[in-house]
Order: C-alpha cells, then structure tokens, then sequence
C-alpha cells in the first residue's frame, strides 16, 4: 500500500438522536462535534437519522402490507384467460 493516501481509520460514535442510542465504533468519517464516552476519552461523534434503535423493521413498528389482498386483486384484474388457464381432464 502506499503511505500517506488512505484516510485515517480512528474511534467514532454514532448516534441516533430519535432512537437515543449511540455506539462506539472505528470508521474514516470526520467530524467537528465531540463526545465524553463512557470511558473517560472524547470522541468525535456523528448524529445519524436511522439506526437499529429506530428503524421499524428493528422496533417492531413497520407496517404489514395485505400481501394476500393485492394477489387477489392482481389475479382478479390480469389473472390468465382462456384454456391456458383452465386445467385440462
């Protein structure tokens, strides 16, 4: 590899304000906010929009889609006609 070209790979948290959690993790963003962490260090932080604290598919929240309903209409509107549809004796 050569030196001096790769972006410094250091300590950072993120955290998910709405979900109110924060993790710390090691990536190459940068940032001009800080954090104390629970051990003693600060770190820069980034506030994400969307993590697992709250996301619906992780919270239990998101929304089932009538997927049975929607085969039906579908059939009931492009369902196949004629012969080829029809089971042969």
């Amino acid at each position: 590899m050569k030196p001096d070209i790769h972006p410094s790979y250091r300590p950072i948290v993120f955290r998910d304000k709405a979900g109110g959690l924060a993790f710390l993790t090691r990536s190459t963003m940068t940032s001009n906010q800080t954090i104390k962490w629970e051990d003693g260090n600060t770190y820069p932080v980034v506030d994400v929009e969307v993590s697992s604290a709250s996301h619906p598919f992780y919270t239990g929240n998101a929304r089932v889609m009538d997927t049975a309903g929607r085969v039906e209409r579908f059939q009931r509107r492009y369902g196949l006609k004629g012969s080829a549809s029809e089971p042969s004796s």
